[in-house]
């Protein structure tokens, strides 16, 4: 009877831990995608990739969501020949993040005047460190662009700084050359995304499903992945 009690705890709290997890990751990800729409709407420049997003959604006619679905995509066909292997929140990240930025851009009018800019270019860098520390803390796989990184720095031996550097560089000279909003708010970003991500990721931190002590061994469970947090953490170490 004990140890059957002990095993019914046990799958309860496996369960509730993953539940927690699957929320964060889910939550993570529509909150990354507002925050990317309110740095459209703050019109002072984009993060590195949406400035790209952006850039191709005003030579094609698409939606800027709907070109970062595209664009992660076609960055997650590139993970084969790198030998990466996707998670859950991998797909995830492509579909969710360009779905929550357009239906925020159909709610979230054009403004004007620093009054409002500003503040929507600080909401838009505070909450997507928010996000960001949501979903890598729920650990089920980097997204495509951080997975790139992290495949080509495994690959080559040069540094996560270098090799995101150089493919942050590139991005956004295409962008801007494409038509991206490149501006004071790339810069404040850059700056800020790190620090704030590292802090979310420790408020965010989901810790292992608890283990009930217990006289007799408990069925063991099959560890989960944690592809996305080491990788994150190289990330924003850089």
């Amino acid at each position: 009877m004990r140890r059957s009690t002990t095993t019914r705890q046990g799958g309860t709290h496996v369960s509730t831990h993953l539940t927690r997890r699957l929320l964060q990751l889910y939550v993570g990800l529509t909150l990354y995608g507002v925050s990317s729409a309110l740095l459209v709407r703050s019109g002072l420049g984009l993060e590195p990739w949406g400035v790209l997003h952006q850039g191709i959604a005003e030579r094609t006619g698409l939606t800027i969501g709907v070109v970062s679905i595209i664009v992660g995509a076609l960055v997650l066909l590139l993970w084969i020949p790198i030998r990466q292997r996707p998670g859950l929140g991998t797909v995830s990240n492509v579909f969710a993040i360009g779905i929550a930025m357009d239906s925020t851009l159909a709610l979230v009018p054009d403004v004007h005047g620093f009054a409002v800019r500003i503040p929507l270019l600080v909401g838009g860098i505070l909450l997507n460190g928010v996000a960001t520390g949501l979903y890598i803390s729920a650990r089920f796989g980097p997204g495509p662009r951080d997975g790139l990184m992290t495949g080509l720095h495994r690959l080559t031996g040069r540094s996560i700084r270098l090799v995101r550097t150089s493919i942050e560089v590139a991005v956004v000279a295409t962008g801007f050359l494409l038509g991206g909003s490149l501006g004071v708010g790339t810069v404040a970003y850059a700056l800020a995304i790190g620090p704030l991500a590292q802090f979310f990721l420790r408020v965010f931190a989901v810790p292992g499903p608890e283990r009930t002590a217990a006289p007799e061994p408990a069925p063991a469970v099959a560890a989960e992945p944690v592809t996305g947090a080491a990788p994150a953490q190289a990330i924003l170490r850089g």
